[in-house]
């Protein structure tokens, strides 16, 4: 069956040059975005509940936009003024770079992962006197407290943020050819929305092992998936399939 309509289940691109607007455009396809899930931040309060006071910690780890957009936010909620000498652990360049947007970068101590959690350790290592902080969503993968407490460092996990099931009531008559998604919330999503859900000939796409686990877990099945050694991005492995559907 060819593909002329696909459901990406993250917000629409910012950037004028994403993928996906070429791969719309290069293949003829109509490709739509809409968050199944979304991110509320924790409230100040709630925060101190959790028995965090800001003025404890001297390094904070990062490890997404998200974590950094939600700790500022929390620290002018609870009137903290972010000392100079904090010391700022991020997961990647990306989460590095997203720090600029609150601090002036160079005149701070920051120091960067290449991509995944345990690339941070050698940093942390070396600083393992610091009372860190790890401010995160309610979904905090279980291989991250694991890490930190193999370290001995003194640290502490607190919930700022949390992932929320969106309202997708408006696509109940909404038909598309092709879902996409990239994590198992996104799947909880569809059938907190859509309990009755049958793939029938719609195909699913998905991003990543615990995101084809959790659609298969629903007895779906799997059409698309990425990172492969062929197709590492989302975009390409969905150009490799159009390809072959629409030339039938």
């Amino acid at each position: 069956m060819k593909v002329k309509t696909i459901l990406v289940s993250q917000p629409e691109p910012k950037i004028e040059n994403s993928p996906y607007f070429d791969l719309q455009e290069k293949q003829r396809v109509k490709i739509d975005f809409r968050p199944f899930i979304h991110v509320e931040g924790v409230p100040a309060k709630e925060i101190r509940l959790q028995k965090v006071d800001l003025h404890d910690y001297t390094a904070i780890i990062l490890t997404s936009r998200n974590a950094v957009d939600h700790f500022f936010r929390v620290a002018e909620e609870m009137r903290f003024k972010v000392p100079d000498t904090m010391k700022y652990f991020c997961q990647s360049e990306a989460v590095a770079y997203y720090l600029q947007k609150y601090v002036v970068y160079r005149k701070r101590k920051i120091y960067v992962g290449k991509r995944t959690f345990s690339e941070l350790i050698p940093l942390i290592k070396k600083y393992k006197d610091e009372k860190f902080l790890l401010p995160s969503t309610d979904k905090l993968k279980p291989q991250v407290p694991e890490i930190l407490n193999d370290l001995g460092v003194s640290w502490k996990q607190a919930t700022f943020y949390k992932t929320v099931i969106s309202d997708l009531s408006d696509l109940a008559d909404v038909y598309y050819d092709v879902l996409v998604f990239f994590s198992p919330s996104g799947i909880e999503s569809l059938f907190h929305n859509f309990p009755d859900f049958k793939q029938n000939s719609t195909r699913i796409a998905v991003f990543g092992n615990t995101t084809i686990k959790a659609v298969e877990e629903r007895g779906l099945r799997v059409d698309i998936s990425a990172p492969t050694p062929e197709t590492p991005s989302m975009t390409m492995a969905l150009e490799k399939y159009i390809e072959n559907a629409n030339k039938r």
